[in-house]
């Protein structure tokens, strides 16, 4: 993907679904690197087909590029974009490491406890081998989030205040952070060091854990990344590496398995 110069943008007033939209766009044959961006989602989507709340003013853009990389690290895509949005924010505002601003496994973005943004990857053969075609969607609560999920969610005008605090403000350096981070990334060489960033930004080792995997609950506490991007978690003392599952922090395990 290229990383110079300013984003290729779409910018629609409501779509179904941007992740739908970048998609159906590359694989037409659209030029990428390519951005959709949407004021509003009517059939916005989460993880395991969960659906994404997407009122005007919080961001719904999915970037759809060519990756070379074996399919079968598109996974990690999933973290590379998660320290792209951390950075993001970052740049975009005055929360820094100490603020509660930090990543969770696999694709959010949290304030304290509390999702404040989420990413979405997809990915397909369509385009030609070797590599893949890859969609990421990032949605981010900017100015509201949901209120029937009580204090598992936040938004992002809530920790922050600034004048470029808009969806189109915070794709600018979304765009710019991805670029960089997926450099870093190399199609997968470089992913030592995406791990590593990861783990600066998520939360402390030996925290408290909940997966909701498919196995059905487990219990026990954060141990970091594996070599491939797997969670790490001790389980009554035994390291086990999740793929798959549902993660939850802290006394909030019990309660919320989806926070």
């Amino acid at each position: 993907m290229d990383a110079s110069g300013a984003p290729r943008v779409i910018h629609i007033e409501e779509t179904g679904s941007t992740n739908a939209d970048a998609m159906r766009l590359a694989v037409n044959g659209e030029d990428l690197p390519l951005w959709v961006l949407a004021d509003r989602q009517t059939a916005g989507r989460g993880r395991q087909g969960r659906t994404w709340i997407s009122p005007k003013g919080n961001l719904h853009a999915s970037l759809a590029f060519c990756c070379g990389a074996p399919i079968e690290k598109a996974g990690q895509l999933s973290l590379v974009a998660g320290i792209a949005l951390f950075e993001a924010v970052r740049a975009l505002t005055d929360l820094a490491h100490g603020t509660g601003l930090r990543l969770k496994w696999p694709n959010d973005v949290l304030m304290g406890g509390a999702k404040m943004g989420g990413i979405l990857v997809e990915s397909t053969t369509a385009r030609g081998s070797p590599g893949f075609l890859a969609v990421i969607g990032f949605g981010v609560n900017i100015e509201t989030a949901p209120q029937d999920l009580g204090g598992s969610a936040t938004a992002l005008r809530l920790h922050a205040a600034t004048a470029a605090l808009s969806p189109k403000g915070l794709l600018a350096p979304l765009a710019d952070q991805f670029s960089r981070w997926l450099a870093v990334w190399g199609d997968g060489e470089g992913f030592s060091d995406i791990r590593k960033a990861w783990i600066e930004r998520a939360g402390p080792i030996s925290e408290r854990i909940r997966v909701n995997s498919v196995d059905g609950p487990i219990s026990g506490r954060y141990q970091g990344l594996s070599d491939s991007g797997a969670l790490l978690m001790d389980v009554d003392g035994d390291i086990r590496e999740i793929n798959h599952g549902d993660v939850a922090l802290g006394i909030s395990a019990v309660e919320n398995g989806d926070a």
